[in-house]
């Protein structure tokens, strides 16, 4: 299979305000003795040709893990489409691939995946699809959706999924991983993800912490 790695340019999204989190930057957030940016730089890493980190505080800290860092273009977190769009506009590569920083079960052969079946499709974006609905922020685009972009935040609109049904999109199908999408929203999803895969340890004959 063609090796495309070199087409797309990959995004970590870590710059909202995780309220629900009680406005911790979740990116630098520990799981498993890691920040969670470090395992979807981890992720990334293998599927494309440069890493960008979408941060909007702590910007010294994620500039530490050796990736370019770029800062929505306001200051008023306006949400995933904006993180987006600022990336869009300093990334040379033809494609550009987002995921979320707070997934921290995806796998880099899934992530390679959904870029080799965005483009034998030859559509505008790519989606992922658990088999009943979407989930925005793991998306792949074509540069050239910029302008759109661009013109759809300036309107004042911020619905990812709104924006996305504009464009000839497909939906990726990751039905057979739905732990790919498992995130943390909460303390309290933390300390279940964290304890769910300590048990599974256990359960396979690996170590306890």
């Amino acid at each position: 299979m063609q090796d495309n790695r070199a087409k797309v340019t990959g995004v970590v999204l870590a710059g909202g305000r995780a309220r629900r989190m009680a406005n911790k930057d979740k990116g630098l957030i520990q799981y498993r003795g890691q920040p969670l940016v470090r395992r979807a730089i981890d992720a990334l890493a293998p599927s494309v040709s440069q890493i960008i980190i979408n941060a909007n505080r702590n910007q010294d800290i994620y500039s530490r893990f050796g990736h370019p860092v770029v800062s929505d273009l306001t200051d008023t977190y306006d949400g995933p489409l904006a993180g987006i769009l600022s990336c869009l506009k300093t990334i040379d590569t033809p494609y550009l691939l987002s995921i979320p920083c707070d997934c921290p079960l995806i796998e880099s052969k899934l992530l390679t995946q959904m870029i080799n079946t965005f483009l034998h499709k030859q559509v505008d974006a790519g989606v992922a699809f658990d088999g009943e609905r979407i989930h925005p922020v793991f998306l792949i685009l074509k540069i050239g959706l910029v302008d759109s972009l661009e013109l759809y935040l300036a309107g004042g609109q911020r619905k990812i999924d709104t924006w996305l049904f504009q464009h000839k999109l497909e939906k990726i199908d990751f039905s057979e991983h739905p732990d790919m999408f498992k995130n943390i929203n909460t303390p309290e999803d933390l300390r279940e993800l964290e304890s769910k895969n300590r048990n599974t340890l256990n359960t396979d004959g690996g170590e306890g912490e």
